[in-house]
């Protein structure tokens, strides 16, 4: 019986994971976790369980190590990461080679909710902390929040936005149909990130991309 083709959703090498962006990938992760200042090789493919063969694929032949191997209803997530950028870096070259894909195959970022909320109030600051994946946000606090199809693109952009501006990751939620991110900070801090985010996912090639299917 034929092999259904592997569907790449998103392909994302990270230079240098932030200190916070770290942290939270290493808290809420599955696998070996990772440290700040690492590379790190994000991707997602359809049909989700392929993700299995592409990982050993990059662990048998590349000095990395995984941090995420996640099978959802219809996409598969899978993370490595190094000190050396530069196995990172091959250890991408490989797994898309064995998938039959390149990077620009992917969907390009499809963003469903782009939203700053200027001055929250103290009581939906408690509320949001109660669900958070990350920092805290406090009462007062400008928030920006960002929905974007494939998941997998949320994680440059939560890295980017951390590289830009001093602001607080309260939200990152990177598997499913969609991936999630909450910030906060002051309103100068957010505008900054903000304009990271948008420069980071516009620089992204890849296939007309319609939203969740």
């Amino acid at each position: 019986m034929p092999t259904r083709p592997i569907e790449l959703r998103g392909a994302l090498v990270i230079d240098q994971m932030q200190p916070q962006f770290a942290a939270i990938i290493a808290a809420n992760g599955d696998g070996f976790f990772p440290v700040e200042g690492q590379a790190a090789f994000w991707l997602e493919v359809r049909p989700g369980i392929v993700i299995n063969r592409l990982l050993d694929v990059a662990l048998k032949s590349c000095d990395v190590t995984p941090g995420a191997l996640v099978t959802e209803r219809s996409y598969g997530t899978v993370e490595v990461h190094s000190s050396d950028q530069g196995q990172v870096r091959e250890a991408a070259r490989k797994m898309l080679a064995a998938a039959g894909v390149s990077s620009e195959d992917g969907l390009a970022p499809h963003l469903m909710t782009d939203e700053i909320i200027r001055k929250i109030d103290p009581h939906q600051a408690m509320m949001i902390n109660k669900s958070r994946a990350g920092m805290l946000v406090l009462g007062h606090d400008t928030l920006y929040t960002l929905e974007v199809n494939p998941a997998v693109w949320v994680l440059l952009a939560a890295n980017e936005a951390e590289k830009a501006a001093p602001v607080r990751i309260v939200g990152l939620g990177h598997n499913g149909a969609v991936g999630r991110l909450r910030l906060a900070g002051t309103d100068a801090a957010i505008e900054q990130a903000v304009k990271a985010v948008h420069r980071a996912l516009a620089g992204i090639k890849g296939r007309a991309n319609q939203g969740v299917d």
